[in-house]
């Protein structure tokens, strides 16, 4: 069967090592989930850009409902005598409405498009209890940004907001020489489930503004980024966090910085 074409406009680089694709799809495997995680390990799977399907078949193997989001037309039409079974929906995954895909929660994975990545997280965020499981690969640096701990340079605003909601955890790191063609870049798996917290004590959308002026001038103090955000009133003057920089701060620090406002 003619292979697809990896398309350079899609991001596309087509893992072809079986056996990290057996891993990939292992992450989210009932043995292979925390203990707390438990509880989702037989919730229907979404793909995410599965290109000629290296990752379906072994997410297909494991007898749970498996469907895909792909943009590429040529790879729907290759996965369609591939997979016969198996529901593909030619659309972005950005512009889906998550809710319409299972009607209810599902576990979400893929090896994602690089260059669209971040905001394939940013809607995870939009969605968090919907989408409890999520797992799959992606550039190093952003897999390394979403897992980093308080202190680290890499440690940012999808760090703070995804690990707000989720345990996130960097698995394995994936040589280019497994793709075609090869990126630049190395890549990272990890995988994020659901933590214990169901709601925040403070406004969400004045909590992510937080967050994100804080990070917008990462090399500033609190005082001096969040500037334009402080009332001359506000009890975050008094706090410890001014003198402070952003990426010094924890999830919980934001959340109490943030009820100060």
């Amino acid at each position: 069967m003619q292979k697809v074409k990896a398309k350079k406009a899609l991001g596309q680089h087509f893992l072809n090592d079986e056996h990290i694709a057996a891993q990939i799809a292992d992450t989210i495997s009932p043995a292979m989930l925390p203990a707390q995680a438990g509880r989702w390990a037989d919730i229907p799977v979404l793909e995410v850009g599965p290109g000629m399907g290296v990752l379906t078949k072994y997410l297909l193997r494991s007898g749970r409902k498996v469907e895909a989001v792909e943009l590429d037309t040529e790879s729907v039409d290759f996965l369609a005598k591939m997979y016969p079974d198996l529901k593909v929906l030619g659309a972005d995954f950005l512009k889906l409405d998550l809710n319409s895909i299972f009607g209810s929660s599902f576990a979400l994975i893929g090896n994602y498009p690089y260059n669209i990545s971040s905001q394939i997280f940013f809607k995870v965020l939009d969605n968090i209890d919907l989408v409890p499981v999520v797992a799959g690969m992606l550039q190093k640096e952003v897999a390394e940004r979403i897992c980093a701990k308080p202190g680290g340079k890499v440690y940012g605003i999808l760090s703070v907001l995804l690990q707000t909601w989720y345990d996130c955890e960097y698995l394995f790191t994936v040589e280019p020489h497994v793709f075609t063609p090869p990126p630049k870049v190395r890549s990272g798996v990890i995988r994020l489930t659901r933590n214990s917290r169901t709601e925040l004590p403070v406004d969400p959308v004045v909590f992510k503004k937080v967050v994100k002026t804080a990070f917008g001038q990462r090399r500033k103090t609190i005082r001096n980024s969040l500037a334009s955000m402080l009332r001359p009133e506000s009890p975050a003057l008094k706090s410890r966090f001014m003198s402070e920089r952003p990426e010094r701060l924890s999830v919980q620090d934001f959340i109490e910085l943030t009820s100060l406002m």
